[in-house]
């Protein structure tokens, strides 16, 4: 069960969208166990509802439920990094073909305009939102090559890509670079596919580059802090 930006009425999806977030920008670390009745208290909803939006949650890879023990946030093997880098390189070189051949200056101009909040950011050293705008930038690329089912997939793809980097990435927070992206979007409005293709490859080996297989698990149970 994946969802979109206009699927926020139910409040299983609230709490979906909720924890999917706090996943994306890596505030839930892989292993945090997420407690139903603490949820069920952070959200004021039932723990049927808690127990709807976590058996989502497991159904997209993100959430693991254990018998006898609950929920936890799910931590990604080394063979599962490796085929989701694989799946983006994919999916991400076709949606960039696609932006190459339709791409018009308003569109240009909307990614040209996120990168420069990306590169605020990290002026800034705002690792937070430099984590949340970096994952945006490759949703943003899938939204506007306007294709929603891949948008979709992809959107489980980040998700899983900010477990993983949580999980094995070095300790640098020079995560996912603007300039890289800014290099991507000059390709896309010289409208040079091969270019910009053999861009968003490089790119992902990059980040694929940066992960250390002998990465830990931080412990932290804070769920009100960490969903906030």
């Amino acid at each position: 069960m994946s969802t979109t930006s206009t699927n926020t009425d139910t409040p299983q999806m609230e709490v979906y969208n909720r924890i999917w977030l706090s996943i994306a920008e890596r505030k839930l670390k892989p292993g945090t166990r997420l407690k139903e009745e603490k949820l069920a208290e952070i959200f004021s909803v039932s723990r049927a509802r808690i127990r709807q939006a976590l058996a989502a949650l497991e159904h997209d890879g993100l959430v693991t439920l254990v018998p006898h023990r609950g929920a936890f946030v799910s931590q990604p093997s080394t063979e599962e990094a490796r085929d989701v880098f694989f799946a983006r390189r994919a999916i991400e070189k076709s949606l960039i073909i696609r932006l190459c051949e339709t791409a018009t200056p308003a569109i240009i101009a909307r990614l040209n305009e996120h990168v420069e909040k990306e590169r605020a950011a990290r002026d800034a050293n705002d690792i937070k939102s430099s984590i949340r705008l970096s994952g945006g930038f490759h949703l943003l690329i899938g939204e506007l090559a306007g294709s929603p089912y891949l948008w979709d997939v992809l959107r489980d793809l980040v998700s899983r890509t900010s477990l993983i980097m949580a999980m094995y990435q070095t300790r640098s927070h020079a995560d996912c670079g603007p300039d890289e992206h800014a290099e991507v979007v000059a390709a896309i409005q010289t409208g040079d596919a091969k270019h910009a293709e053999s861009l968003m490859d490089h790119h992902l080996d990059h980040l694929e580059g940066k992960l250390d297989l002998e990465g830990s698990v931080e412990d932290t149970d804070d769920l009100r802090d960490l969903l906030s």
